[in-house]
């Protein structure tokens, strides 16, 4: 595969990073979790050979989220309809009409919404350890205030990467990785809030709007997202298939 080239599309005067690559008859926005870089992704081994599998089928565009990666940070945190015109600015960037919107995690969330509000854009909604109601990912203050220490005391340090994937803790690595992720995808205190923001996420009342194709894929026992947010995601989207999967591994 060549080399693939950052570019920016414009959202109003923020600039948000994405790239494009791979070939075929379907444009698929590839809608990522709460923090990320495009760029780092393609370090990691496993990652890059499962992109390069997507883009085998798909023409796919990946994007950072504005204030996360290689995209602008700016004076106040984006709203979920902000983030929204993210995924319009780098579909009119890439000059897309439509496009399949694949969302994971808390980037499911996000997909879903745009899905809803812009059926005319979304050929259909794939969604992977995604939720509406954001207890489905911490479901006591307790549980977050958890993760703001980890911030707080030992952020990309990769120590984290037990939380998100359990089965490879002893993966030296991807652990090395998952630090460097973390300090390229966000600053401890861009992190803190941005999961602050997140724990407003609920979009229950949107999912019976959703009138497209749409695919959810949850593991049983994701030690991250609980299965009955993905559950709940396949009861209320309207002709949604739920592929349920084994496995504990949020990743």
């Amino acid at each position: 595969m060549e080399p693939i080239r950052t570019r920016y599309a414009k959202n109003g005067d923020i600039s948000v990073a994405y790239q494009v690559f791979g070939e075929g008859d379907v444009d698929l926005v590839f809608v990522p979790g709460f923090i990320s870089h495009i760029e780092n992704y393609w370090d990691e081994p496993r990652f890059a050979q499962w992109l390069r599998r997507l883009g085998s089928f798909c023409r796919v565009i990946l994007f950072d989220k504005q204030g996360t990666g290689l995209s602008d940070r700016s004076s106040k945190l984006p709203n979920m309809d902000e983030r929204m015109d993210d995924v319009s600015a780098v579909m009119d960037a890439v000059g897309i009409e439509q496009a399949a919107i694949f969302g994971i995690s808390e980037g499911g969330s996000l997909a879903t919404l745009f899905a809803a509000s812009h059926p005319e854009r979304s050929q259909a909604l794939i969604l992977y350890g995604a939720f509406a109601q954001f207890k489905s990912w911490f479901p006591t203050q307790e549980a977050l205030e958890g993760l703001f220490q980890y911030i707080d005391s030992a952020w990309g340090s990769g120590e984290s990467l037990p939380m998100f994937a359990p089965t490879m803790k002893d993966d030296l690595e991807l652990k090395e990785w998952w630090g460097k992720f973390e300090r390229l995808g966000a600053s401890p205190g861009a992190a803190k809030k941005i999961m602050r923001l997140n724990s407003q996420i609920d979009i229950t009342d949107i999912l019976p709007s959703v009138k497209v194709p749409t695919l959810i894929i949850h593991r049983r026992d994701d030690v991250t997202v609980d299965v009955e947010g993905g559950r709940l995601l396949a009861e209320r989207i309207p002709n949604a298939k739920y592929v349920e999967l084994s496995g504990v591994d949020h990743l």
